[in-house]
């Protein structure tokens, strides 16, 4: 991949001189669903795929971006001066609403750079590009300029982007997850404090498996926001009952103690979520650690459940995935993954239930949902770095 993505920087900007080569991983959530920005605890790993990227520093304050995933864009040109976000500059405004970030942070960049970006993460399949993009951006501009920052106020500018330049409410998972991410491992976080613990996935016999429904969403206009909202309207209902910060300070029984403090069904359910998934979650890592794969199996099942009937996230294609993997043998565990409303499915399948796994699923999805969805087997890998 390096060599292809520096013939075409060399192609797109003339030459490849001084040019510097980088890779941010994509990631996926094993469990832990809609509980980042409840408090509550969330259980990703960064992947072997994600995002490369080709940069050069410049000597004047000219932006200019190519991406090999939309390649029909062209060059689109901008400057520092202009680091506002616009429909106009399309998936730049994820590296730009970086720079920008770092630039709220007193850390002003003292040159413009040429930043070519290629992409082996699905296109809107929940794996994460866009944070993958973000961690990218701010790696490259730490090692260029010298910014005293670490791997984890990567994560944390990154989010904040998001948030602030690109209006997207999302929670710190994704970020850190990709920015934190340790081969062989997945990332114990509690999103309320940011303490975490890498446990190691020593899956013998079986493999990750991702399934991607090709669905596109876009997480800003999807129910995304909705869904945080009645969680901060629920839990400030809960506050007048229960002195607590978040949803994910309660356990099931202090939940069905005080959820009738909240005043509709739609609320009691999405909290209800909230607080249970995060319970499944803790729990689902007591039982990876104990070797009991079986039991995070039947975990991830009930957090599918749970993000269908309680959260209604999922959707007629997450559901069908799902479902269907389930009815194979040698699947050990299969859920939602990623925001929802589209993107893709997580499973933990036996080596010998693979081909099965992915022919069976894939022809019942075709089947019923009128179009093919893509299989990925993949491996867990390390966060950013130079290649």
């Amino acid at each position: 991949m390096k060599d292809t993505v520096l013939k075409k920087f060399e192609e797109v900007f003339g030459s490849a001189e001084g040019a510097r080569v980088y890779f941010a991983p994509g990631r996926v959530n094993l469990i832990g669903e809609h509980t980042d920005y409840n408090g509550g605890h969330v259980f990703p790993c960064a992947l072997t795929i994600g995002t490369y990227g080709v940069a050069r520093q410049r000597e004047d304050n000219r932006l200019r971006f190519y991406s090999m995933n939309f390649g029909g864009l062209g060059v689109i040109e901008s400057s520092l001066e202009d680091l506002t976000p616009s429909k106009q500059a399309g998936w730049t405004n994820y590296p730009k609403g970086v720079m920008w970030a770092f630039e709220q942070r007193g850390m002003k960049l003292p040159f413009g750079m040429d930043l070519l970006l290629n992409g082996n993460i699905p296109n809107g399949s929940g794996l994460s590009s866009s944070a993958s993009v973000e961690v990218l951006t701010g790696y490259i501009l730490r090692d260029f300029f010298g910014f005293d920052v670490t791997n984890q106020d990567l994560a944390l500018i990154g989010q904040y982007s998001e948030n602030q330049f690109n209006m997207v409410n999302c929670g710190i998972m994704d970020q850190f997850a990709i920015a934190m991410g340790r081969k062989d491992n997945a990332i114990f976080l509690d999103t309320a404090d940011l303490s975490y613990e890498y446990a190691p996935i020593a899956l013998k016999g079986a493999k990750i498996v991702i399934a991607c429904s090709n669905k596109k969403r876009g997480l800003g206009d999807s129910k995304y926001n909705e869904r945080r909202s009645e969680c901060e309207t629920a839990l400030a209902q809960l506050q007048q009952a229960v002195n607590i910060k978040t949803l994910g300070e309660l356990d099931e029984k202090a939940f069905e103690e005080y959820k009738n403090a909240i005043g509709d069904e739609i609320g009691r359910k999405r909290a209800k979520h909230a607080v249970y998934e995060n319970q499944r979650t803790i729990r689902a890592v007591e039982a990876l650690k104990a070797n009991d794969v079986e039991r995070f199996g039947q975990l991830m099942n009930a957090s599918h459940v749970s993000l269908r009937d309680d959260y209604e996230v999922t959707g007629a294609e997450l559901d069908t995935l799902v479902e269907e993997a389930w009815k194979i043998e040698g699947v050990i565990g299969s859920r939602m993954t990623g925001a929802g409303f589209g993107g893709c499915t997580v499973s933990i399948v036996k080596d010998e239930a693979i081909d099965k796994f992915i022919g069976q699923v894939g022809k019942a999805y075709q089947e019923k949902i009128g179009y093919a969805a893509d299989f990925y087997v993949v491996e867990i890998g390390d966060g950013p770095g130079r290649v």
